[in-house]
């Protein structure tokens, strides 16, 4: 065994499939194969099985899989410790953010700290909340930057910043000079969400469930894009609940409303998550530690 074997029982796991692993190793998938075969015969079990035509990793290539992970992780980080300690230290760190995160707060806050730190290479995946979870699960990101609080005993989370909900309207639109609405006008109006699984719209319909309200909610559509919404809003299609921070450019320059709803506020805390590591690379707590006094909000 050595530890190629356990970087392609690992891209087996993570793709669900052998050509692909083959692929992205640039081997054949013979090779690949081989390599699974190696890994059952030493630990005397099945790893993969095939059913309907399609693989599917057995209940003991679950049980090995994160054990697999984490030998490679720590070979990583091993390289990584020997690197700095001969003065070649090029760290590789991979940022997970949901979307209005990454869209919006992200960029100012890697602008700023790529002002500060210089030998640290950067790599930024951007997807919704429920992915960005996944992909911490996975190891296949360091950490990561929610919206909306995280409910895993198995992450370390904590806040590093706090957010505001607001409404916004067309600026040709009823409510836009109203200085503010009631909670029960809002199912007079068509609501444009963003899509299942965001941060964002659990957020709002949390919020809109407890005041008695979302079941009478009209739908006009859903968005997977901030910016779409904006736009659609901007057209009269509806109205929508947006991160404060994404809509200030439109709002100065009147190109949608903010609509003040009576006793209603929407506010939430940003989180920052990250798996436990027996040994963190430097990078991780570098990238960490500025995100824990650089909020940007």
């Amino acid at each position: 065994m050595n530890l190629d074997s356990f970087k392609m029982f690992c891209l087996v796991v993570e793709n669900g499939s052998i050509s692909e692993a083959a692929r992205k190793f640039f081997v054949s998938q013979p090779a690949v194969t081989r390599q699974i075969q190696a890994l059952e015969e030493y630990y005397d079990v099945l790893l993969f099985e095939r059913t309907g035509g399609k693989l599917k990793i057995t209940e003991a290539g679950k049980l090995l899989y994160p054990y697999m992970k984490a030998i490679l992780e720590d070979h990583e980080r091993a390289k990584e410790a020997l690197s700095n300690f001969k003065g070649k230290y090029q760290a590789q760190v991979c940022v997970g953010a949901t979307l209005t995160i990454g869209e919006y707060l992200l960029p100012r806050l890697l602008e700023r700290f790529k002002r500060e730190v210089t030998d640290l290479n950067l790599t930024i995946r951007v997807a919704n909340t429920q992915e960005i979870l996944e992909s911490l699960a996975e190891h296949t990101i360091d950490l990561a930057l929610i919206e909306g609080k995280v409910n895993d005993d198995s992450l370390i989370v904590e806040k590093f910043a706090d957010d505001e909900l607001i409404l916004i309207c067309p600026v040709e639109h009823e409510w836009a000079d109203k200085e503010e609405i009631t909670i029960d006008e809002l199912t007079k109006e068509r609501m444009i969400w963003r899509e299942v699984g965001s941060g964002t719209r659990m957020i709002v319909e949390n919020a809109l469930e407890k005041e008695g309200v979302l079941d009478r909610i009209v739908t006009s559509m859903e968005i997977g894009s901030t910016q779409a919404i904006k736009g659609a809003v901007e057209a009269g299609l509806g109205v929508a609940f947006l991160s404060k921070m994404t809509v200030i450019r439109e709002l100065e320059l009147n190109l949608v409303k903010e609509v003040k709803v009576k006793d209603f506020e929407i506010k939430r805390e940003l989180w920052l998550a990250l798996a436990p590591q027996r040994f963190r690379r430097q990078g991780v707590d570098r990238l960490l530690e500025f995100f824990r006094t650089h909020n940007g909000l």
